[in-house]
């Protein structure tokens, strides 16, 4: 997706780069192949370059450790829940490279106590007071600029631009850096195909944040980084390179994620008008909604984990060692959890999905991402009567095969 134009002066999009490398554009419907694969074996062992599509010039090591893929809503739970067996450090020798040492990458006891930190800046008073002086705000700024227009794409002019103004505003940046810092942001996790600009990236936020780190300590705000600098538990309180790691950590995890997910729910809603109609004569379907939306077409689409043990899932045995691609967006389309999985209905009875992940590391910011999906969509409704797909918008839909979103979503209202 074209976004942004580089704030160096350059040609490179990261936002363009990014989505491409993730299939967006070339991948439409990944759920078909997942279906087939699951209903061979809920659990399979694959080869690297088929589960990642790295393509036929890239060679392969030959100590690349044996890979399985888990396509079945128990098996995917199972994995999840069982953090001793099944190890998040997996991450350390790949997105920890740019993040630095993160709750994404830890096991217990680690992850909890950094968690318990963490969660210090994520109080339920905190979201109440994001919600109102900073989420509502951000949004109905960006709806202000094509209300009264009566036509508006809504991924590029809400979707995409607001969650990172909202994740900028909780770090309390001024918001002449948020083009700058959005652009370090997507090319950090950019590092599976561009590992000079990941790293570079990774060094420009971690300065950026160091002199923000050393001003919030010295004078404290009410925002999340001045939080952290003073977190502590049992006397133990988060070192500067811990912060740096979440800080780097926040925004692909928090905005892009929500950009994808706010952009998937309107793009289901957008194509089945009735449940639109529905949801804007009773607004108490909206918490079912959102989370339709989340098990229908998730952000992001699978993780991985570490075997660190023999491990019988789903009645397939995965030996130690192994490297374990948990697939939450052919879980959460199991025929065996959900009756007609592939169908976008908010009317569904609701069921635990995996798109947040579970067990210990359930996403930390799943209420914040749901707040704002929550003001955005009832702004809209509020805002733009009549709001529909534009009837002339050619060939609409959700790409991508890890992560997924519309790239555009023009509408017409009034």
């Amino acid at each position: 997706m074209a976004m942004p134009a580089s704030t160096e002066g350059e040609a490179y999009d990261p936002f363009e780069a990014f989505d491409r490398a993730q299939g967006a554009g070339a991948v439409r419907d990944p759920y078909s192949a997942w279906a087939e694969l699951r209903a061979r074996a809920p659990v399979q062992e694959v080869s690297v370059s088929e589960l990642f599509d790295l393509g036929d010039d890239v060679e392969i090591p030959d100590d690349v450790p044996p890979t399985y893929q888990v396509l079945s809503y128990e098996g995917v739970s199972q994995v999840l829940r069982d953090g001793q067996t099944f190890s998040s450090q997996f991450y350390a020798a790949t997105m920890g490279t740019v993040m630095g040492h993160s709750i994404l990458e830890m096991d217990e006891p680690e992850h909890h106590h950094y968690r318990s930190l963490i969660q210090q800046a994520f109080t339920r008073k905190a979201l109440e007071r994001w919600e109102t002086e900073l989420v509502r705000p951000v949004v109905d700024s960006h709806i202000d600029d094509f209300a009264e227009r009566g036509h508006a794409d809504l991924v590029r002019e809400l979707t995409f631009p607001f969650p990172v103004r909202v994740i900028a505003g909780m770090l309390g940046l001024p918001e002449d850096d948020l083009p700058q810092f959005h652009r370090w942001a997507v090319e950090l996790i950019s590092i599976g195909f561009d590992m000079e600009r990941g790293m570079a990236a990774s060094q420009s936020l971690r300065d950026y944040f160091a002199g923000i780190l050393e001003q919030r300590r010295r004078d404290p705000a009410g925002d999340v980084i001045s939080v952290l600098g003073q977190a502590e538990l049992d006397g133990q309180r988060l070192t500067d390179e811990e912060i740096f790691a979440f800080l780097r950590l926040l925004l692909p995890a928090g905005a892009e994620t929500t950009y994808r997910s706010s952009s998937n729910l309107l793009f289901g809603l957008l194509t089945h008008p009735d449940q639109l109609d529905a949801l804007r004569a009773d607004r108490s379907l909206l918490p079912q909604a959102i989370e339709e939306g989340l098990r229908w077409e998730p952000p992001l689409t699978g993780i991985a984990r570490f075997a660190v043990k023999d491990a019988a899932v789903d009645g397939v045995t995965i030996p130690a060692g192994s490297v374990v691609s948990v697939c939450m967006g052919a879980a959460d389309r199991d025929p065996a959890k959900w009756d007609r999985p592939d169908e976008f209905d908010i009317l569904r009875p609701m069921q635990q999905h995996t798109a947040f992940a579970l067990g210990p590391h359930m996403c930390l910011g799943m209420h914040l991402a749901r707040m704002e999906t929550t003001v955005a969509l009832n702004a809209l409704l509020d805002r733009l009567p009549n709001l529909r797909l534009d009837p002339e918008a050619h060939d609409v839909h959700i790409t991508g095969q890890t992560f997924r979103a519309p790239r555009s979503l023009p509408v017409l209202f009034g």
